[in-house]
This record gives C-alpha cells, structure tokens and sequence, in this order.
C-alpha cells in the first residue's frame, strides 16, 4: 500500500451562544449529514472492523467531532482522566496544528473518559493536566457509569466540544484557513476482540497510531 493522504474541509458552524451545550452540538452535526468512515484495517493480524464514522465543524472557539459506532463488544472500564482509556472501547483524535512536528492525542472511551498526550512520538508524549482535560465538553449515549464488557451488537455515539485553549504547546487564535494535519482512529486494546482502526492508513508493520507521518489533512474553511 501506497502512503495516501486523505483530505477533509472541516466547515464553520454558527450557534446562538459562544458555548453551546452539547446536546445542541450533537444535533447540530447530525444535521450535517455528514459521517465520515474510519474504516482502514491496516493490520492483517486485526481484522475486526466495527462500523464506525464522525462528523465534525468548528466555532471561533471549538473544534467539534462527533463519532458514530457499532461493534460486537462494548466495555468502559475507565473513569478516571489520563487512565489507559484505549484498553476500553475508544475512538482518538490525533492532531498536529503546526509544522513543528508537535501532536496531540486526545482518546475517549465510551462513557467520555480522557486521556490526553502531547510529544512528537510515543516516547517523548506527556500526558495534560487534568485542568486541560476538564475543559474537554463531551456527551456520550452510554452514560457516564463504568460498564463491564458486553457481548451483543452496540450502537453508541459520543459528542465533543474541545476548546482551542487545550493545545496549550501552541497559540491558536482561529481556525478558519487554517489546515491541521490530523488523524481519526476507533481502537479497543483489551476487548475480547481487539481491534485497530484508522482514517487516513498507517503503514506500520504492527498498531501504531502514534505516526504523525501517517496523518490526514483538515481544512478549515
């Protein structure tokens, strides 16, 4: 497989509040009718692929993302920031907003719970303050209660207001015209059937989504 890079414009939204909640931030992405398909199974050893899409706008003060999932097994485990929320069911945006190879990753189980990391790889990342992390507006269809894992067919969606203030290594004061490079990804380390699925392709011999090399692009328009 060829390096590909995927290139989505990520369109402006207007609300009647500069914070709006994020029931009306869910509605509103919906309307878009826009779900964009993480669905790249770049591993042969992990070939489950659960039926997972986003769908994503910006404000002056936010980036919004909200993700759709279907899978066979459901666990959320973890409910305390900065735990190791990829070994739940977890979908992850990865984001670098400037060419100085810095990237965040921001991962979110299935009942909101968040890590949140930054570096130039895996093994300079540091997690944020919790602070940061609390700033992270977020709503997810499955509550907010720990959940064993469950075997059956779950649909479950999680709704995300992140502020510019959380990219705390850089100044961003707008985002339209800008163009991000960034990574979407849906994983679950230790569910009964572990899996590793990306938007834009990793080309990586084993899981890794810490390839900032191996991101997409976002247009903010």
């Amino acid at each position: 497989m060829k390096k590909q890079t995927k290139t989505l414009e990520v369109v402006r939204l207007e609300f009647t509040t500069q914070y709006p909640s994020p029931e009306e931030i869910s509605e509103r992405l919906d309307s878009l009718n826009l779900r964009i398909p993480i669905e790249e199974i770049n591993w042969d050893d992990f070939d489950y692929k659960p039926d997972v899409a986003f769908s994503i706008g910006y404000t002056d003060n936010e980036i919004l993302i909200k993700y759709y999932v279907k899978e066979q097994h459901f666990k959320a485990e973890k409910t305390e920031s900065n735990q190791m929320v990829c070994e739940d069911s977890c979908v992850e945006f990865f984001v670098s907003p400037a060419e100085d190879g810095i990237y965040y990753n921001l991962e979110f189980n299935g009942i909101g719970t968040c890590l949140m990391g930054t570096g130039t790889g895996r093994e300079n990342s540091r997690r944020a303050d919790t602070e940061i992390i609390s700033r992270i507006r977020r709503k997810s269809s499955a509550g907010q209660e720990a959940v064993r894992e469950k075997r059956g067919e779950f649909s479950w969606t999680i709704t995300l207001a992140i502020p510019l203030s959380v990219f705390f290594q850089h100044e961003i004061k707008e985002l339209k015209g800008k163009i991000f490079r960034a990574n979407f990804y849906k994983c679950g380390d230790k569910l009964s059937v572990p899996h590793y699925v990306t938007w834009n392709p990793v080309l990586t011999r084993t899981p890794d989504f810490h390839r900032p090399e191996f991101f997409g692009l976002l247009k903010f328009i």
